[in-house]
């Protein structure tokens, strides 16, 4: 990312007849250009990540045999689960903090190595009792090597943050496309040259060990580790209230499979955790970037004393309009999609990924609530909400797994939506908005929705097309006219905002034209392995 900041001279604005910018109006402008270059490295990078990852992934999935994701997925519970005490919400805890320095950079190097290199040997040696749970020997194997992956966390965690808080992406972006060539070539050549699941667990382990080296030179962040922790008590309660956030998302997104991998053939868990993979590829792999950086800029604007309400009203609704004609289309198109990227041995997988995304839209719109309350300092918001989702989803999932892997996605059905209910109705009050204003902006984008998904079951019924291939560019290309057509000639405003928002010079819109933004007062998400 450019450090230049996009400000007006006195002499420039005289000679092109404009009266010259105040200081805080530069500030502003500063900031919004700082905020846009950071989404646009982060969101930018991981677009391109992502784009080299599923080329491999689409490769990979039609060398592979379900029963290799299933074993995959397995370990990959486990993973998650030590993740949430990888110690990377105290690294976190600095982006928040007013004051950094040397001191309190190595108090954090000194926590990430004692809690990564813990939990690497906790994995290792638990391995063999996972494998009994699971009734695979195989995982025992997987969960031991993959436990390097814990070692290079330090490594990430410290010089992302550190960027982070300067909203220094554009390095991070590229650090991150050369990381997904070097995973997919990985997982390429290795399940080409016969590795099967073996190729699931080098890829990802490759492709952190470059992270990690490429991050520490290019945040200098490398400084000799202090266990002293003297001092450090305000980011330890910040960061320790983070991770018990964390451990609660742990909880809430791996119970399905952890309870599934007990229950269900590993055939059937492989098919379900493929559709799972497929249908959180935007909650999970692009929105997580746009809370990184609208975790700082909120800090930022919180403690120049800004309210939130207006920005997160924009997002939320700006969040809303790109993945709910994904996932709507995705579940129209399930059938054809799969047909089409997988091929017919994974024909099985399209009911599940029809379900599930019918679920997403509410856990996007749930997912980027949190930033807001942690950027003020009350990350109670952020702990009750995933509390409560670490409660619904695995009583959900306990009580549907007797149905299968459809039960499951009924499950998603009736937890999604009520945790969603349950962030809003914790958030919206702190913030400072109100649950009727942020209705009415997200009620317009389900209703072109709603358009979009009529014409396209519309023409599956008037014009049927029996090659997949077809069928899933016909209805992708008259959905998605439908849908910008009705936005357009509906509510053009919600994508001028949309757009003014993405490359505005320094005023910030109104995220209502019924309602301005300055009539919503202020009363008053960490990366995962």
């Amino acid at each position: 990312m450019s450090e230049s900041h996009a400000q007006t001279s006195f002499e420039s604005a005289k000679d092109s007849g404009h009266a010259p910018m105040s200081e805080s109006e530069n500030d502003s402008s500063g900031f919004a250009a700082r905020v846009r270059s950071a989404l646009a490295w982060r969101w930018g990078s991981q677009i391109v990540a992502q784009a080299i990852a599923w080329t491999s992934t689409i490769l990979v999935v039609r060398l592979l045999d379900p029963t290799d994701y299933g074993l995959f997925a397995m370990t990959q519970v486990v993973l998650t689960v030590l993740a949430f005490l990888n110690g990377y919400s105290f690294a976190t805890s600095l982006i928040q903090a007013r004051d950094v320095d040397q001191r309190k950079i190595a108090q954090v190097f000194g926590l990430l190595l004692l809690f990564n290199g813990t939990l690497a040997a906790i994995q290792f040696a638990s391995a063999p009792l996972m494998a009994a749970y699971y009734r695979e020997p195989l995982v025992a194997d997987m969960l031991r090597i993959q436990a390097i992956i814990f070692l290079t966390v330090p490594f990430t965690a410290l010089p992302s943050s550190l960027l982070a808080k300067r909203l220094e992406f554009k390095v991070q972006g590229k650090i991150s496309m050369v990381a997904a060539i070097l995973s997919a070539g990985v997982a390429l050549g290795l399940a080409w040259l016969g590795y099967g699941v073996w190729a699931l667990v080098y890829a990802p382990i490759a492709g952190f060990a470059f992270r990690a080296v490429a991050l520490t030179v290019a945040a200098r962040s490398l400084v000799r580790p202090l266990f002293d922790f003297r001092g450090a008590g305000e980011l330890v309660r910040f960061g320790g209230a983070l991770t018990i956030c964390q451990l609660f998302w742990v909880v809430q997104s791996q119970s399905d499979i952890f309870i599934a991998g007990r229950f269900l053939p590993t055939h059937d868990l492989g098919l379900y955790a493929e559709a799972l993979f497929l249908t959180l590829i935007v909650t999970g792999r692009f929105l997580p970037p746009i809370n990184e950086v609208a975790f700082p800029a909120y800090a930022e604007l919180h403690e120049k004393g800004e309210p939130l309400a207006s920005y997160f009203l924009r997002t939320s609704r700006t969040v809303l309009l790109v993945t709910a004609p994904i996932y709507f289309g995705l579940a129209l198109t399930a059938e054809s999609a799969v047909l089409t990227l997988f091929g017919e041995k994974w024909a099985e997988m399209a009911p599940f990924v029809a379900g599930l995304s019918l679920a997403m839209p509410a856990m996007a719109l749930q997912i980027v609530c949190s930033p807001a309350t942690n950027a003020m300092g009350i990350p109670r918001v952020y702990m009750m909400s995933n509390g409560f989702g670490a409660v619904l989803f695995p009583t959900a999932f306990f009580i549907a797994v007797g149905s299968g892997a459809e039960g499951l996605v009924h499950a998603w059905w009736v937890s999604a939506p009520l945790l969603l209910a349950v962030t809003w109705a914790l958030t919206l009050p702190v913030i400072g908005l109100r649950f009727t204003r942020l209705l009415q902006q997200l009620a317009r984008v389900m209703f072109a929705n709603g358009l979009m998904v009529v014409a396209v079951m519309a023409l599956d019924w008037l014009v049927p097309v029996s090659s997949p291939f077809l069928e899933l560019v016909m209805h992708g290309s008259v959905g998605a006219a439908t849908y910008a057509l009705a936005l357009f000639l509906l509510w053009p405003n919600i994508l001028a905002e949309t757009w003014a928002m993405l490359r505005q010079r320094g005023e910030h819109p109104p995220a209502s034209t019924s309602e301005p933004a300055d009539r919503t007062s202020n009363t008053a998400d960490p990366a995962a392995v």
